[in-house]
């Protein structure tokens, strides 16, 4: 039997690598084989254009998020607000790691396509708005499990969702102009401190006479 092609899996990780390192124009075909150490016949044979390549990247990165950080943290077996809170913790955990080897601060790699290309690839804008989707999606879910256990005041849980989306790229884009991870250290008391408006006050017991 022949060997099994790993060609497109490589092309995949040189993307992701290379494109949230720098950005989606600055880097081509020809540097992204390069990379992979793959022919550009080749990369043509499972992609017929970079934007393709994008799009299965997105995919792969969102998919990873999700089992080494989303379906965790936001288990069941965590108290719904702590779910948040752990969520934000483990994204600087990783910021962390990805500033030691490369020195910079990333940012996010979806918000990052996201701002370069919303207006110039409208699939890849689809591909980002519908991640942004469903990762408000993960809060939501907490927010409302956060108000059925009394945690939470009663409220517009998917509009708290999106806002706790929009505060986590505006948080990654100030950190990574800023190349500061000091400010993304502050993220998640930041988030304690945006919901705390909406907590819910606790019960005074009364005492029988």
């Amino acid at each position: 039997m022949g060997q099994v092609s790993d060609a497109k899996e490589k092309l995949i990780a040189s993307a992701l690598e290379l494109m949230h390192a720098r950005s989606y124009a600055d880097v081509g075909v020809q540097e992204l084989c390069e990379h992979a150490d793959v022919r550009k016949g080749s990369f043509y044979h499972f992609f017929p254009s970079k934007g393709d390549l994008t799009l299965a990247a997105l995919d792969c990165q969102w998919e990873m998020l999700k089992a080494a950080v989303l379906d965790p943290v936001f288990s069941k077996r965590l108290p719904p607000l702590k779910r948040i809170e752990r969520f934000f913790e483990s994204l600087y955990e990783q910021q962390c790691a990805t500033k030691s080897r490369t020195g910079k601060v990333l940012g996010c790699p979806f918000g990052n396509l996201g701002l370069e290309l919303s207006t110039q690839d409208e699939p890849i804008r689809r591909k980002v708005n519908g991640i942004f989707r469903e990762l408000a999606g993960y809060f939501e879910r907490a927010l409302r499990d956060a108000v059925a256990a009394g945690d939470l005041q009663e409220q517009d849980c998917r509009a708290t969702a999106h806002m706790l989306v929009a505060y986590l790229e505006g948080v990654s884009l100030m950190a990574k102009t800023g190349n500061d991870l000091a400010v993304a250290k502050r993220l998640a008391g930041g988030v304690a401190r945006l919901l705390a408006a909406g907590t819910a006050p606790r019960r005074r017991v009364v005492g029988k006479r």
